[in-house]
């Protein structure tokens, strides 16, 4: 990163594009095995620009994005929906950031706002992520910023459409029972 400066903002709609791409790259790289290379090496970013386009033009006011901007380019960003479970909490609905920027922080720095977006606006302080159970850097990445694996089970297919997914491939529910605890931590 030599000495670049990473700054942090709500996303916009002009920022669906960028982020639908990141999303895309991301699942190409991290859920190959769990997704259908069909799907991942074909119609991924039409699928991923649909969702974000939606999200970022007309926000639903339980949904949060941030994102990380290292001269003025995307590095990385999180979504946070308010409220999803009334067990656990806020969900970390998706947390991505460009290898070329891992182990710099910004991960680190986006958990920390979303944490701090719930503990602002969520009805209770808890929060919670789903992450696939193949993905054993992020399941470590999410243990170091505090949260704990509660339970697993099986992902859905995205788009409802089960010829995206390679059989019942297994998640992990990782949880932040009070989002103080992540605040706390070292940033």
């Amino acid at each position: 990163m030599d000495g670049s400066v990473v700054s942090f903002r709500a996303a916009t709609g002009e920022d669906a594009e960028d982020v639908a791409a990141l999303h895309a790259e991301s699942w190409r790289r991290h859920y190959r095995g769990a997704y259908a290379d069909s799907f991942l090496d074909g119609d991924v970013l039409a699928d991923r620009r649909a969702v974000w386009s939606a999200r970022l033009t007309e926000p639903a006011p339980d949904g949060v994005t941030l994102v990380a901007e290292i001269d003025s380019e995307l590095a990385g960003f999180v979504h946070v929906v308010l409220d999803q479970d009334a067990r656990w909490g806020s969900l970390v609905d998706n947390l991505h950031v460009y290898p070329a920027h891992h182990r710099h922080g910004i991960g680190a720095g986006l958990m920390h706002r979303a944490a701090g977006t719930v503990l602002d606006r969520g009805a209770t302080d808890a929060m919670y992520l789903w992450v696939l159970e193949q993905n054993t850097a992020a399941q470590s990445f999410y243990t170091a910023v505090g949260g704990r694996i509660a339970e697993r089970s099986y992902v859905e297919p995205p788009g409802d459409a089960p010829g995206r997914l390679n059989g019942r491939p297994a998640k992990l529910r990782c949880v932040w029972p009070d989002v103080r605890d992540l605040l706390s931590r070292q940033r």
